[in-house]
C-alpha cells in the first residue's frame, strides 16, 4: 500500500528547493494526500483559494515530482478540507454577526502579565520571505539551544518590519516547550521606568533580583537607552550576569548597535557580541505572501489581481499591509459584500501616500522595452498584434496606477478617443483574471516602474 505521508513529504522536500520560502509557507501549509485511485492522487488543501493557486501555478511541478517518485501516478486532483472550510465559515459567520451589530471584529489579545508576551505572536503565523529569512533562521537556532547559540541575538530594522513579532515568537515557543523556563519580554522604556522607580524608592536590590531570575530576557526598542547613562549601567551589569550564566538575551532596535548614538562603547560591544541581523523592508514577493496570509487568517479570499495590486501599491512595512487587509475586511463586513478592485483603489487613494509622478513617456519607454518594441509604434495608428497588447497595458497602468483620466491617456497616446482607452483598460482587467502569465508580466512592469 502506498505511504501517502511519506510520498507527500518527499514532494514537499523537492518543492521547498524550487520555490521561495515565502511561497512554500503560504501555499503548501496544511496540504496532504488523502487518497490514491487508479493513478490519481487526491490532495487535500485548506481552502478554495489555495486549491486554485496550486492548480494554476504549481500543478505541473507537483505532478512531475510525484511521477518521479511513483511513475504509476498520472494526475492530481485537489479537494478542499471540509473541516477547515467549516472552521473558516464559522469564523466568518461570527464576524458577520458582529458587523450587523456595528462592531468591528477585532481579535482578542490577552497579554500574559507574568511575562508580557502576546500569544498572537507565534512562528506559525510569521510569514517568511527573502527579506527576513536570516533573522528567522537565527530565531530557529536559538529555540533549539537557548543561551548557547547566538547569545545575544540583536535584530534591527525600521518600524513595522516584524521585529517584535519575531522576538516574541521566540519567547512564546520557549515557554511552550520548556514551561519551567522563566521568559520575560519588555520594552526598554519599561526597563527604564522600573529602574527609575527603584532609585526613587531605594529598592535597587529588588530591581536587580527581579531581572536576574529570568532564563530568557527579551528587550525591545533598545535605542531608548540613548544618552541615559544610569539605565545603560544597569543594563550592562544585568547583561553580564545573564550572559555568564548562559541565559538567553534578545534585543531589538531600529538600527545596528554601533549606530545608536549616545550608547556607551562597552554596551555597544556587548550588544553586538552575538548574532546581529537586519530585517529590511519586505520585497514584492514577500508582500504578496503577507497579504495572502493575513487575508486567509481573517477568513477572507482576495483575487490574484487585488493581491498583486495591493502588493505593488502598499510597498511600505508589514503593519501597513496588515492595516490595508483589515480595513478592506471591515468594509466587506459592514457592506456585506465581496471586496472589488474599486474598493481597493478607493482605499489606496485615501490611505496610501501617492507615488512620485511618472511621465507618460517614461511609462511608454519602460513597457515598450519590456515587450521589445519601438516606442514610436505605441503612438501610431498601427493595429499590429505585437503592438496592441503593450499599448493596452500602458493604458491600463496609466489609469490604474497613476489615476490619469481616460481622455488624457488617449490624447497623450496618439490622440485616441477616450472610449478606446476605456475598452483597452476593461479588456486588460478581464484578461488578468484568466491569464496568469499576463498578471505576472504586469507585476514585473510595476516593479520596473518603482525602481
Amino acid at each position: 500500500m502506498m505511504d501517502y505521508k511519506q510520498l507527500w513529504q518527499s514532494v514537499l522536500v523537492e518543492m521547498e528547493l524550487d520555490v521561495s520560502r515565502a511561497n512554500f509557507t503560504t501555499w503548501f501549509k496544511d496540504t496532504r494526500i488523502v487518497k490514491e485511485d487508479g493513478g490519481t492522487i487526491v490532495l487535500s488543501v485548506p481552502n478554495a483559494f489555495v486549491k486554485e493557486w496550486l492548480l494554476t501555478k504549481y500543478h505541473s511541478t507537483i505532478l512531475r515530482s510525484l511521477r518521479n517518485i511513483e511513475n504509476s501516478i498520472h494526475t492530481v486532483e485537489y479537494v478542499v478540507n471540509k473541516e477547515e472550510t467549516r472552521r473558516r465559515d464559522d469564523k466568518i459567520g461570527s464576524i458577520a454577526q458582529n458587523s450587523n451589530n456595528r462592531e468591528l471584529p477585532l481579535p482578542e489579545i490577552a497579554v500574559n502579565k507574568d511575562d508580557n508576551l502576546n500569544p498572537r505572536y507565534t512562528f506559525e503565523n510569521f510569514v517568511i520571505g527573502p527579506f527576513n529569512e536570516l533573522a528567522h533562521a537565527a530565531a530557529q537556532a536559538i529555540i533549539k539551544k537557548p543561551g548557547i547559540m547566538y547569545n545575544p541575538l540583536f535584530i534591527y530594522g525600521s518600524t513595522g518590519h516584524g521585529k517584535t513579532h519575531l522576538i516574541q515568537a521566540i519567547g512564546n515557543h520557549i515557554k511552550t516547550v520548556s514551561p519551567s523556563k522563566k521568559v520575560y519580554y519588555m520594552t526598554s522604556e519599561q526597563f527604564g521606568q522600573d529602574c527609575m522607580n527603584a532609585l526613587q524608592h531605594q529598592k535597587m536590590n529588588i530591581f536587580k533580583e527581579k531581572y536576574r531570575k529570568y532564563d530568557v530576557l527579551i528587550v525591545d526598542d533598545i535605542q531608548f537607552f540613548s544618552d541615559k547613562q544610569k539605565y545603560q549601567e544597569e543594563l550592562f551589569h544585568l547583561f553580564n550576569t545573564l550572559h555568564d550564566n548562559n541565559r538567553q538575551i534578545i534585543f531589538s532596535s531600529d538600527k545596528h548597535p554601533h549606530f545608536i548614538t549616545g550608547l556607551e562603547e562597552r554596551l555597544k560591544s556587548r550588544l553586538a557580541a552575538g548574532m546581529t541581523v537586519d530585517i529590511p523592508a519586505p520585497d514584492k514577493e514577500s508582500r504578496i505572501a503577507i497579504i495572502t496570509a493575513k487575508a486567509l487568517q481573517q477568513g477572507m479570499v482576495l483575487s490574484n489581481e487585488i493581491i498583486d495590486y495591493l502588493a505593488h501599491t502598499v510597498n511600505g512595512n508589514i503593519r501597513e499591509l496588515e492595516g490595508a487587509v483589515n480595513a478592506l475586511l471591515c468594509q466587506a463586513q459592514l457592506k456585506s459584500k465581496d471586496i472589488t478592485m474599486l474598493d481597493v483603489r478607493n482605499y489606496i487613494k485615501n490611505n496610501v501616500k501617492p507615488k512620485k509622478n511618472v511621465a507618460v513617456k517614461d511609462v511608454v519607454k519602460i513597457i515598450s522595452d519590456f515587450y521589445n518594441i519601438k516606442e514610436e509604434s505605441i503612438y501610431e495608428k498601427t493595429r499590429h498584434k505585437e503592438v496592441i497588447r503593450p499599448r493596452q497595458i500602458i493604458m491600463y497602468v496609466l489609469r490604474e496606477d497613476f489615476n490619469i483620466s481616460y481622455p488624457s491617456i488617449g490624447q497623450k497616446l496618439g490622440g485616441r478617443d477616450h472610449t478606446t482607452v476605456i475598452h483597452s483598460c476593461e479588456k486588460v482587467k478581464k484578461d488578468i483574471k484568466e491569464d496568469q502569465l499576463l498578471l505576472e508580466e504586469i507585476g514585473q512592469i510595476r516593479a520596473l516602474l518603482t525602481i
